[in-house]
């Protein structure tokens, strides 16, 4: 699978669906140490880490469909969709959550609220697993990548430029 949208080389929704995973994962947390009788800003910290997960959800959505657009018609391509799909509905889950707790004043989370967000990680777990499908599948179609910094000197436009210390 081939990038439209690379940096350096490399593919940028990679890169970038790790956030709103990542953002997902600790307002499940923060939440749960709310439900769980911590203090109540604890839950007002869920939601707004929900509401950034969210919109960066929304840039790697974004991405996805750019890259989407060049996958030719065979496995990789209903693996891509499949993938994001199924961010689609966990990013839907917590937007969810996140409509219903914006009419509370403290924003805080209720047990059924939790639970919908760790059923929400556990469909984002299967996009995970997904993620590094495709990973291992573009990864066969690219080049070796140079491995040390010697070999780096050698490539035309490097990015990373090598200087010798004088003696």
């Amino acid at each position: 699978m081939e990038s439209r949208l690379r940096v350096q080389g490399h593919p940028i929704q990679p890169m970038l669906v790790t956030f709103p995973f990542g953002l997902f994962v600790s307002a499940a947390v923060f939440d749960l140490a709310d439900v769980a009788g911590g203090p109540a800003f604890l839950g007002e910290v869920g939601y707004w880490t929900a509401v950034a997960a969210l919109v960066a959800a929304a840039l790697t959505a974004v991405a996805g469909m750019v890259d989407l657009w060049d996958v030719r018609a065979d496995r990789t391509r209903r693996t891509a969709i499949t993938f994001n799909l199924v961010n689609a509905a966990m990013a839907g889950l917590f937007l969810l959550t996140c409509l219903i707790r914006a009419q509370a004043p403290q924003r805080g989370a209720t047990g059924v609220e939790v639970a919908t967000e760790l059923l929400a990680l556990a469909v984002g777990s299967v996009g995970v697993r997904l993620g590094a499908r495709l990973m291992r599948q573009f990864d066969r179609g690219r080049a070796a990548e140079p491995s040390g910094f010697e070999e780096l000197r050698d490539i035309p436009g490097a990015t990373v430029e090598i200087i010798r210390p004088k003696a």
